[in-house]
């Protein structure tokens, strides 16, 4: 009976409003960890739509981590930070989309290899730069690496889906008038 008690006692907390910002956090850190040893010991150079997708988890992660260290007292506060993190969450998935969708054309719709982000950033305006992101380019296209069959914006597109899932659910325990903060 004490091992029940103990398992929901972690499923508790584990599942509580402090609970899900620790996931969150930590889904932020595995997802950046794991995209560097993507780029570092693979050798796999990231495409314009995969930073934009960091720049997503990266701002969840942020948000989370903010409303974990801040001791807010304030329900509206909380969740401020929490609509910010699922705002930043769901661009990433936006981008995973586009992505898994330029990946899909047939080669003959597919863009051209551009110059690259660095470059774009270097010599185009801030609008002109999210243009060509968008439209894409042939680097983006390529299927240059698969697990179990799936690509990585396809995996990342599920990662971010999971994490959005979780977002949401933590506002949803915010909304709730008996929630203790």
């Amino acid at each position: 009976m004490k091992q029940l008690g103990f398992l929901h006692c972690i499923f508790y907390y584990t599942f509580s409003h402090r609970g899900i910002l620790v996931l969150l956090v930590l889904g932020s850190i595995v997802g950046m960890v794991f995209a560097y040893y993507l780029q570092k010991v693979v050798g796999l150079d990231p495409c314009p739509l995969c930073v934009f997708q960091r720049i997503g988890l990266i701002g969840m992660g942020s948000f989370a981590f903010l409303s974990l260290i801040t001791q807010l007292q304030k329900r509206w506060a909380k969740l401020t930070l929490m609509i910010l993190a699922l705002l930043s969450i769901l661009w990433s998935v936006g981008v995973a989309s586009w992505h898994i969708w330029l990946q899909n054309l047939p080669p003959s719709e597919a863009p051209a290899c551009g110059p690259g982000l660095n470059y774009w950033i270097d010599t185009l305006p801030i609008t002109q730069v999210f243009k060509e992101v968008f439209t894409g380019s042939g680097e983006c296209a390529l299927i240059d690496w698969t697990f179990l069959g799936f690509s990585l914006p396809q995996l990342s597109l599920l990662f971010f889906s999971v994490l959005a899932l979780l977002v949401m659910l933590n506002i949803y325990i915010l909304l709730q008038k008996n929630t203790k903060l």
